[in-house]
């Protein structure tokens, strides 16, 4: 007999497959053959793709998905930017800059339930480092561009500091990692899964929970938003499918992605712990803090301008 528990889950991932379904034979679909979708090895997007949700749903209509894989958020939008994508996701920083050096190119579709304890400032179990104030004059590891990023900056402002009173480290993971653990940068901000991959004792000073950060955003070109509203509704569809699986197959999904990015199983359990699951529109506060963190970045000189959020951000 079932669970109250896992008949709520599976009732659920029926209704989002029959709505699916409704979707797909109720609308019109614009003449494109191919949905050229990019992806990163761990998200979403990746189980989306190993599971063929939107495959299935497609193929009936005659229209195939083309995947390009990206090392991360930033260069995924530069290839959505230029065309050669349709959709994809990436953190809560990377569209800015995207929007700010491509005004009108994408816009925002929706977002992931944000995940800000995947991500943290972290110093050595046995550092004198005790509080974010006491990094003043210490050096940090950082991607640029990277959630991370708005991680670190935010977290100095809020108490007092800025990027000048402390030495930067502009270092993908795979250099960010040996630096840190070698004692050559005394923190990191760092996200997931490379935070629960760090195999020493660590101290976590600030997480992304504390500036409203951790949030993975879908994405889409403008012209193809505007060409294939029905098909673009398709895509969500068939995201809330999967993510409605993946919160109730956390073990499966946990082998799928150790799979994918070649880490070990305990490593990725324990990221996705911190994880929910769950696709949602676009609001006004989501917009809001996307907002605040291009306003946030460009008075600190990192960005020429702001740019306005909400512009990138149709109802859909």
């Amino acid at each position: 007999m079932l669970s109250r528990r896992k008949f709520g889950k599976n009732a659920l991932f029926q209704l989002a497959a029959l709505s699916l379904a409704s979707t797909l034979g109720s609308r019109a679909f614009a003449q494109q053959q191919t949905v050229r979708i990019g992806y990163q090895k761990y998200g979403t997007l990746a189980l989306l793709k190993d599971q063929k949700f939107l495959e299935k749903a497609l193929e009936p209509k005659g229209i195939s998905v083309q995947w390009a894989l990206f090392p991360a958020g930033p260069p995924l939008l530069q290839a959505l930017i230029a065309g050669a994508l349709d959709f994809g996701s990436a953190g809560d920083l990377p569209p800015i800059f995207a929007q700010a050096s491509s005004p009108g190119s994408l816009i925002y579709v929706g977002h992931e339930t944000p995940a800000g304890a995947s991500e943290a400032i972290i110093v050595p179990q046995d550092s004198s480092i005790t509080t974010i104030k006491d990094l003043k004059g210490k050096s940090i590891a950082v991607t640029r561009g990277s959630d991370a990023h708005w991680l670190l900056l935010a977290t100095l402002k809020n108490n007092g500091l800025s990027l000048n009173d402390v030495k930067v480290s502009y270092l993908l993971p795979a250099a960010a990692r040996p630096a840190f653990e070698g004692g050559k940068v005394d923190a990191w901000a760092i996200w997931d899964p490379y935070l629960s991959g760090i195999s020493s004792p660590v101290r976590v000073l600030a997480t992304g929970d504390d500036v409203q950060g951790g949030t993975e955003f879908y994405l889409a070109g403008k012209e193809f938003y505007q060409k294939n509203p029905e098909l673009l509704h398709a895509i969500t569809d068939a995201i809330a499918q999967c993510d409605i699986w993946m919160e109730s197959h956390k073990a499966e999904v946990a082998a799928i992605l150790a799979r994918s990015t070649g880490l070990e199983l305990d490593v990725v359990t324990r990221s996705i712990s911190k994880i929910h699951y769950g696709y949602h529109p676009m609001t006004r506060p989501v917009i809001a803090s996307q907002q605040h963190i291009a306003d946030t970045f460009a008075a600190a000189g990192l960005l020429p301008s702001a740019p306005n959020v909400q512009d990138a951000a149709p109802e859909i």
